[in-house]
């Protein structure tokens, strides 16, 4: 006598059986972008970003691909790839710094994209690349509508909106005089070897690195160029991409602002919590909010090495 019950169960076992083999077959794997990704990547990157050339993404990903980077962490991130084709990428920027006195490791999250049908993937994508808890995590540019997916993985704000300032408006002190640092430049006195090397970078990045003498004190500046669109306000601007305390730029601003107003540029964004003392301008908090997750809090108006820099504004 023929079970019925016992062969419908078995047929059902292998219907379920080969579907999740099936699944399994087709499901996309992560994996970590290597050089010969960078045309994939690209192509991802314009399709997902409407507004970016494909230019824009190759310039920065072989800008990302030369620079200096910490033993053990990836080059530039780690891809989501379904049958050979790249399907999302998560560019990661790492680099080191001295905090405190040690040699600390930063990991900018750059730009996340995935295509619609593998969007479920996202999550686990951001989740499975920021597990190190010696490395600090921090978003520079995040759109309002993934503040909420930050702070659900952790992230907290560093950074809650922009001041909009007026430089040339500040009192210039005498004696102050400013020196541009260009990829050539080989030594300035005063100057530790290693912020030279950060400006001289910069400058390869077609950001404006500046150096401020006042009697007593060389202090680094790093300045990235905004292109042209709408926005807060129409005139020229520059964000401050650099420096060793809001305090400095405050204090070098009349020298800093004549300096940019020769050139065209007479606005100077820099990160705030609120209105910055001592600057003629605006706080605003319409934009320009950054989180962060892990040991060390980033400063503000340290902006050095990250997506800004690199890919540009």
């Amino acid at each position: 006598m023929i079970d019925r019950k016992s062969e419908t169960t078995l047929v059902s076992r292998d219907l379920l059986r080969r579907l999740v083999n099936t699944m399994l077959a087709v499901r996309p794997h992560f994996r970590e972008i290597q050089e010969s990704d960078l045309d994939a990547i690209a192509d991802l990157l314009t399709r997902g970003f409407v507004h970016r050339s494909r230019e824009y993404w190759m310039r920065g990903l072989r800008r990302q691909g030369a620079r200096p980077l910490p033993q053990g962490t990836p080059r530039f991130g780690f891809m989501l790839e379904h049958e050979g084709i790249a399907v999302g990428c998560l560019l990661l920027i790492y680099a080191s710094k001295i905090i405190g006195g040690d040699l600390a490791t930063r990991c900018n999250v750059s730009s996340w994209y995935v295509d619609p049908p593998f969007r479920n993937y996202a999550a686990l994508f951001a989740s499975m690349t920021q597990k190190n808890r010696e490395v600090t995590y921090f978003n520079v540019t995040p759109a309002a509508t993934t503040w909420p997916i930050l702070e659900a993985q952790g992230f907290v704000t560093h950074c809650r909106g922009l001041c909009f300032s007026f430089p040339v408006f500040s009192p210039h002190v005498r004696g102050m005089t400013l020196e541009a640092v260009t990829e050539k430049t080989t030594g300035i006195a005063g100057l530790p070897d290693e912020e030279l090397a950060m400006l001289r970078r910069h400058a390869t990045y077609d950001c404006l690195s500046l150096v401020c003498r006042t009697a007593d004190e060389t202090l680094p500046f790093i300045f990235f160029s905004l292109r042209k669109r709408g926005g807060i306000i129409p005139l020229p601007a520059v964000q401050l991409g650099y420096c060793r305390s809001i305090a400095d730029y405050v204090r070098c601003a009349g020298a800093i602002g004549r300096y940019l107003l020769l050139r065209g540029k007479p606005i100077v964004i820099t990160d705030a919590t609120g209105p910055v003392s001592g600057l003629s301008g605006f706080y605003t908090e319409a934009r320009g909010r950054k989180y962060f997750k892990g040991p060390h809090k980033p400063r503000l108006g340290d902006l050095a090495d990250t997506e800004l820099a690199i890919y540009g504004m």
